[in-house]
């Protein structure tokens, strides 16, 4: 960017953050991780600096001399921290760049779309069912209001998993167990149709947003992912890659508000029923009209994920 010299600083080191920097680092660009703690796995030439999102002077003090922001950031999965906390991230991250005059690529969710019947695009009203969705509707509205002031592109992707993604529908509890030579364990219909996306395309869908002209921010992005696939048919192409034999337990829908009674993260999960009780597909032409069809198919996706979720297997045996 004119007479400042590049630095992107990627706050929360999580599996896209990390994807990204690791692809930014390649490059041999100047990339800075930005969290509470230092992660353990920054690649070589990767700063870091400490951050906590909730204070202001310490998003403002990370990001000082930055051009570019990504914020792949998240909080635990409560409603009430969710409340409580995105609204104030996101005010400090917008204070913030507008003071640095640096960009901003907000990697997001789909929530704020709420229940719906058809494919999500990028015009879908925003929804303020549930507590969860009416926080994402809320931040998307806090950025849309600073458009004139601040650069930002929010990439919103669905759910997603690859190679080490741990915290994900298909990560400990798919590939993980089939590595391990036991049953999925889902929370999920196994065979209803939905949309997932693989953490390196989603990386490098961060890097192309990050290298796009002004014209390009100021509005939502649905990212890349391959074309839509049921739970089963994404965990099968992963236990066939390593010769193991696919077994799924499920925990039907209808017992999640049971469960919450004394497990808070089902109660949770019930609120985000919506997405897995019906086909849940995302429209992401525009990203490739825009940007190309730059996307990995889940034959290679969940292979490679099934692969590297068998060596940590084997490493831990």
């Amino acid at each position: 960017m004119p007479g400042k010299q590049e630095r992107i600083v990627i706050i929360g080191w999580g599996p896209v953050g990390s994807a990204a920097g690791a692809l930014l680092a390649s490059q041999g660009r100047t990339v800075v991780a930005a969290q509470r703690s230092a992660p353990a796995n920054l690649p070589r030439g990767v700063g870091y600096v400490r951050c906590d999102v909730l204070d202001a002077d310490s998003v403002r003090g990370a990001i000082a001399g930055a051009t570019q922001v990504v914020a792949a950031l998240g909080f635990a999965y409560d409603g009430a921290v969710w409340r409580a906390s995105w609204p104030r991230a996101m005010a400090n991250l917008l204070d913030a760049c507008e003071a640095e005059n640096a960009r901003l690529v907000f990697f997001d969710n789909l929530y704020m779309y709420g229940p719906q019947n058809a494919p999500l695009t990028e015009v879908t009203p925003l929804s303020n069912y549930g507590r969860k969705p009416a926080v994402r509707s809320e931040v998307t509205r806090q950025w849309m209001a600073r458009r004139d002031r601040v650069r930002v592109a929010a990439l919103r992707a669905p759910d997603f998993y690859g190679p080490g993604v741990t915290l994900s529908h298909l990560g400990d509890s798919g590939f993980a167990r089939i590595a391990q030579g036991k049953a999925a364990q889902l929370i999920a219909p196994p065979d209803t149709p939905h949309d997932f996306a693989y953490v390196p395309d989603l990386g490098r869908a961060v890097v192309t947003m990050l290298d796009a002209p002004d014209e390009d921010f100021g509005q939502a992005w649905h990212a890349p992912c391959a074309p839509i696939a049921t739970p089963r048919e994404i965990l099968q192409i992963g236990a066939d890659a390593i010769g193991a034999k696919l077994k799924i337990t499920t925990l039907p829908l209808g017992m999640l508000p049971i469960l919450g009674l004394a497990a808070p993260f089902m109660r949770e999960m019930h609120e985000m029923r919506f997405t897995w009780d019906r086909p849940y597909h995302v429209d992401w032409s525009k990203w490739a009209r825009r940007f190309g069809p730059d996307v990995t198919p889940h034959e290679i996706g969940a292979a490679e994920t099934a692969r590297a979720f068998q060596s940590a297997a084997l490493l831990a045996a």
